[in-house]
């Protein structure tokens, strides 16, 4: 509530306390008000804004229109980092005024997305994590949060990144303990554990335990078939046909994996993810032929 404005605006009309109070309610009431942020019943307060000629909007700040340009930038942002534009998702999140957000999920989901952002711009270590540590302080440890689990997800990868598997397992496995059970009830909600499950099969498939890489490659295309959803299908697949060269399975299944990948890439018209897949089946099928002659 803006009590400051409304007490300058008794000033600047020339009113005193007891003039305004004035055939309104008592002088101890509008005192109470101004002094110590005790609100009169509504009634009061309209007829003392009106007085003023002060709106009750400006008064009560509407906090979700307040908010609400905030919150289309970072639906954009996120959808950017869904879909690999992480230069578009920067710019955009740079033009969000993050001293002015007050809404503490609005303010958890900032710090989320800038410090994924910078994980695939490849900011520095301690940056990275000092917006995940914002996370972790400000959100409740006795309630399983799905931004503090994006934030174990990012501290992973990023001592990943930082060839330290060790420490990226801890906080990967730290995660998984409690993704399984997350309610799924928005469409970001899908999105985020989607994020958290394709990151962490990746991972494991990076550092070669492909069993368990492929089991959470596949909950994810199963999370995006139940859920209509398509964005992380084709990062998926793409991840599954390298799993599937890396255990030298048959030519149809890896040329399989990589036509459905495109497939998706194509839908989602995520063109670094289709360059990449021509890329790999062009040195794919010309490793077969060498093989052949």
């Amino acid at each position: 509530m803006n009590i400051d404005l409304f007490v300058q605006m008794r000033k600047d009309k020339g009113f005193s306390q007891i003039d305004l109070a004035e055939g309104i309610c008592t002088q101890a009431t509008l005192s109470r008000f101004e002094n110590n942020g005790q609100v009169p019943s509504l009634k009061i307060v309209v007829a003392l804004c009106k007085k003023l000629d002060l709106s009750i909007g400006e008064l009560f700040p509407k906090v979700e229109i307040q908010y609400s340009s905030e919150i289309e930038k970072m639906n954009q942002a996120e959808f950017f980092l869904i879909t690999s534009e992480y230069d578009q998702a920067q710019e955009l999140l740079n033009t969000v005024r993050c001293e002015s957000i007050e809404n503490r999920d609005l303010s958890l989901r900032y710090y989320y997305l800038k410090g994924f952002i910078m994980i695939f711009k490849g900011a520095p270590l301690n940056e990275i994590l000092f917006n995940f540590d914002k996370i972790l302080l400000e959100s409740n440890p006795g309630q399983t949060e799905i931004f503090r689990l994006l934030a174990y997800t990012g501290i992973g990868m990023v001592h990943e990144r930082e060839k330290d598997n060790e420490k990226a397992e801890y906080y990967f496995s730290k995660v998984l303990e409690q993704i399984y059970t997350y309610p799924i009830k928005e469409t970001e909600d899908t999105w985020r554990v989607l994020n958290i499950v394709y990151q962490s099969g990746e991972f494991y498939s990076n550092i070669d335990e492909l069993e368990v890489g492929n089991a959470l490659l596949e909950y994810a295309v199963e999370i995006c078939s139940h859920n209509h959803v398509t964005y992380y299908l084709a990062r998926a697949a793409f991840q599954l046909a390298l799993n599937a060269l890396k255990e030298h399975k048959e030519k149809e299944i890896i040329l399989e994996q990589i036509h459905d990948a495109r497939s998706f890439a194509k839908i989602n018209k995520n063109s670094i993810l289709l360059a990449k897949l021509d890329s790999l089946e062009k040195e794919y099928l010309e490793t077969q032929e060498s093989k052949m002659k």
